[in-house]
């Protein structure tokens, strides 16, 4: 696994995806916090995460859909499976690189708790709370996405099937609750991210919340593990 995370880590720096995802995380991140705190003197810095959210859903797809499309397409994916490591191994080599290019251009953030604690109070709290939930969802649209990255040749298609699949996560609960049927918006709203979020938004930490996100992560991990083998022994 850990030969798969230095050869993926360092295909995103050799090239320009990696580069071109942090600047424009990072460039969004400060354009906000520009506008929303820095122009209007305000400490509470939080509400950024939530568009964090929201535009990861775009970019984390563009990130990840090379990861196993490409290999399929230059079909440079015979000699991972081929190779002497595991399926399991692969794919979570394949996984913690993306993420740790996400938690580069996260770590680059730090500066804004400095920057609002030398201005004002610090919502200490919840600020944590937002950068383990940020950590939580980015892992959990990571896996989805690195899924359906899985599941075809085309990085085009497999973007698209990830921005899709992120945004009826994210917007689950809000799509059915005007349905008359209860139970139906019930699961809705449990498999709904933006609840889960909100959570650890105010500052709570609750462990089912965890569960949430990190089954999340697992189930597709998982799933993304039986496409490879399957493919490995067809």
């Amino acid at each position: 696994m850990l030969a798969i995370f230095k050869r993926e880590l360092q295909a995103y720096f050799t090239g320009p995806i990696g580069y071109i995802f942090c600047a424009i995380f990072i460039f969004l991140s400060n354009l906000f916090f520009y506008f929303d705190n820095l122009q209007f003197y305000t400490s509470d810095f939080t509400h950024i995460f939530n568009l964090m959210m929201l535009y990861l859903i775009v970019l984390i797809p563009l990130m990840t859909m090379r990861l196993w499309s490409e290999e399929k397409r230059q079909r440079t994916d015979q000699l991972l499976l081929t190779a002497p490591v595991s399926t399991t191994g692969v794919v979570l080599g394949k996984f913690f690189a993306a993420l740790a290019v996400f938690l580069i251009s996260l770590s680059l953030t730090l500066v804004y708790p400095i920057v609002v604690a030398a201005a004002g109070t610090l919502p200490t709290a919840k600020i944590i709370g937002n950068y383990i939930a940020i950590i939580f969802a980015a892992s959990a649209y990571i896996a989805i996405s690195l899924f359906f990255s899985s599941l075809t040749k085309s990085q085009i298609i497999s973007a698209i099937l990830s921005i899709v699949a992120l945004a009826l996560f994210w917007l689950a609960n809000l799509l059915f609750t005007s349905t008359s049927i209860p139970w139906i918006a019930a699961v809705m709203e449990f498999f709904s991210m933006i609840t889960r979020y909100f959570n650890f938004f105010r500052g709570i930490f609750t462990l089912a919340d965890v569960v949430y996100f990190l089954s999340i992560t697992g189930i597709f991990l998982f799933l993304t593990s039986r496409v490879i083998e399957k493919q490995r022994w067809s």
